[in-house]
């Protein structure tokens, strides 16, 4: 009685640290709050992606603007030259008529006279009929020049004006979309902050709910052994009963099958045992520390105390011995909907158990689980 009142006190006070630990499960609302949260994530990757998409046409719309910039550049210079050249040659003209008005035109005469041969004379009419017609050429040419320059000039000037449209256009989507982006990482910090908040309140509301059920069980282990030392107490003292003189009839009789009315003490220390292992997460198929499903925890559990069971409910189910509610002690099994879930039952209407996907070993009320199919004993 030392023996197991000793390991029921080491199982306690790990039971106490292991609460103190663990993690707090997922409840509906914390759930709620992280589907929420995955799905403000969803959309802030989406968002970033179309921001992605628009900056990337930003940049496109930059690199053409620089370009038109580039080109409305050179052509400014083109057009600086063309100007240049037509003074030029407007001066020319100018100079050339304001010759002709003081000095008119060389007559035939003016172009003879200086000739010393008929080939020289030739040669210098040909030469004033060049120069005046290379002159009015000239002119023409530079006027062309300036002409096309002043087109490409306005042209560019009406695409830069488009690019520049389109990158302010840009502009105001990319900064539309950064206010959403920075809109929806503001609701998941505070999506965050709540998830926090209410898993902090479930680890302390699980830690209380751990340490009462830690005193119950020391509790009823005091319980326990006093009614076993009284029990035996009373054993000592009865009377020894006298012993029946065999029968001499020769007939043997068959014998009687008694229902029994007391399936056993069970075993108590599974429940503390159990508690260790409070904030482990649920796996399917699990039945380790690194994660149970309900029938693993069961499982791994008696293990610890040399029983062995299978890792099925509906197998459990048929290794226990039916009780009643009111014969329920800790380290009895209750079973739910359909034999389809399995929990330890630690006194007080709890259980522990692994519940489902997402979740982890915790106490639960065995009132609001389910439909309880019945409490069974491991002998």
């Amino acid at each position: 009685m030392r023996r197991l009142g000793l390991l029921l006190l080491c199982t306690l006070v790990l039971a106490a640290l292991a609460a103190t630990t663990a993690r707090a499960h997922s409840t509906p609302q914390i759930r709620a709050e992280q589907a929420h949260e995955r799905a403000v994530v969803a959309q802030i990757n989406t968002i970033g992606r179309n921001l992605e998409g628009v900056v990337q046409q930003y940049d496109g719309a930059q690199l053409e603007l620089q370009r038109v910039k580039g080109s409305l550049h050179r052509n400014e210079y083109a057009l600086h030259v063309a100007r240049g050249n037509l003074h030029a040659a407007q001066h020319r003209l100018m100079s050339r008529l304001y010759s002709l008005y003081v000095n008119g035109a060389p007559s035939t005469i003016d172009v003879i006279a200086g000739a010393k041969s008929i080939s020289q004379m030739i040669d210098r009419a040909e030469s004033a009929q060049v120069l005046s017609n290379q002159d009015a050429e000239l002119g023409r040419q530079a006027l062309r020049f300036e002409r096309n320059v002043q087109r490409k000039q306005r042209q560019l000037t009406k695409l830069k004006a488009k690019r520049q449209a389109t990158v302010s256009a840009l502009a105001a989507k990319k900064q539309q979309i950064d206010s959403a982006l920075a809109e929806q990482k503001r609701l998941l910090t505070s999506i965050h902050t709540t998830i926090s908040n209410l898993q902090e309140q479930e680890r302390q509301r699980e830690q209380q709910i751990a340490a009462a059920a830690a005193a119950r069980l020391k509790a009823e282990l005091a319980a326990r052994r006093a009614a076993a030392a009284q029990a035996a107490a009373a054993q000592q003292s009865a009377p020894t009963p006298a012993p029946q003189a065999p029968s001499t009839s020769g007939v043997v009789a068959p014998p009687v099958s008694v229902p029994v009315a007391n399936p056993g003490v069970g075993h108590p220390q599974a429940a503390s045992i159990a508690m260790r292992y409070l904030g482990v997460p649920y796996v399917w198929g699990g039945s380790t520390p690194r994660g149970f499903d309900c029938s693993g925890l069961v499982m791994y559990v008696y293990a610890q105390l040399g029983i062995s069971l299978a890792h099925f409910t509906g197998a459990q189910w048929s290794e226990t011995m039916p009780i009643s509610m009111s014969q329920a002690q800790p380290g009895d099994l209750v079973f739910f909907n359909g034999v389809s879930h399995v929990g330890i039952y630690i006194g007080g209407g709890q259980m522990i158990n692994a519940p489902h996907t997402g979740s982890v070993v915790r106490i639960d009320s065995i009132g609001g689980f389910g439909s309880i199919d019945g409490f069974r004993r491991v002998p």
